[in-house]
């Protein structure tokens, strides 16, 4: 990283600065958004925007940037195409008030942060054999919906599941299933594709809603509808979906394994559409 975009300026990261009074840094007030790049081409960039401006607007946010001012600081921040597969984090905290209160004044001027990383690429490994999840009680906040920065619970989620030798921890609340840690969730049980429909409970993921429609767009049924955590527990397959793990099987669940314990046939159908999807963004044709 040579340089990230701190309020207005592009700045090397070692010269970037935030006071220690900005409310993102005292309460985790702000949002974020991921967005993936291919090749110097944008995955899904006016629906992550779409979805900043939603998160903004629920927490009481006005947005800090136009969306053609959004579009350049992000492009310059990838570069050009051709260029390295690469993901922009970008966050909008309530900025810098006088004390720290609850209560924020008005008229505090947003902090506005983003920076560009390489993707790393995926594992060979995961196509052949998947990756282990296990499951906990949801014990987040009741507005999932909400991008937001403060994410304790999911740090917490992330840390039992590497304890577990787990990539991922999958939540469920009252006996259904919400989401995982920092991804959704598919399941496919009966030769039938579900995964939980949107609600306050979950993110409405960028690649969940692609997948669902590269799903319709290639004659893979599906339905959006409550998942019990039983039946995730008996799943033929179960797959996770986020920005920059794209959809990924599962194949084992708290130690034991998911269907045969292989990644099944219908993710390899997925995989192999949403592989040739991206492969069109980074040649600039979707």
């Amino acid at each position: 990283m040579t340089e990230l975009y701190l309020n207005g300026a592009f700045v090397p990261p070692e010269s970037a600065h935030i006071p220690v009074m900005d409310r993102g840094f005292l309460f985790g007030d702000g949002v974020y958004e991921v967005i993936p790049s291919y090749g110097g081409y944008f995955l899904g960039l006016e629906p992550h925007l779409d979805r900043l401006e939603a998160s903004l607007t629920a927490m009481r946010l006005d947005n800090p940037l136009t969306r053609d001012e959004w579009r350049a600081v992000l492009q310059r921040l990838i570069g050009e195409p051709p260029a390295p597969d690469q993901s922009v984090y970008l966050q909008v905290t309530r900025g810098v008030a006088p004390e720290r209160d609850h209560l924020c004044p008005e008229g505090v001027r947003p902090t506005v942060l983003a920076f560009a990383k390489p993707i790393k690429p995926r594992a060979a490994a995961i196509a052949e054999q998947g990756v282990a999840c296990i499951t906990r009680p949801d014990i987040r906040w009741l507005r999932g919906e909400i991008k937001s920065i403060s994410l304790a619970a999911a740090v917490l989620m992330r840390r039992e599941a590497a304890d577990e030798d787990a990539l991922e921890t999958i939540m469920h609340r009252d006996g259904w299933v919400t989401e995982g840690a920092v991804s959704n969730v598919f399941v496919v049980a009966a030769e039938a594709l579900m995964t939980p429909p949107k609600s306050q409970l979950l993110l409405s993921g960028i690649t969940r809603e692609l997948a669902l429609i590269l799903a319709r767009e290639h004659g893979l049924d599906f339905v959006e509808q409550p998942v019990a955590l039983d039946t995730l527990r008996a799943a033929d397959e179960i797959w996770l979906s986020s920005s920059t793990r794209e959809v990924l099987p599962v194949t084992q669940l708290d130690g034991a394994p998911v269907g045969d314990g292989h990644p099944g046939p219908l993710w390899q159908r997925m995989n192999a559409i949403y592989q040739d999807y991206k492969a069109r963004v980074r040649e600039g044709h979707v």
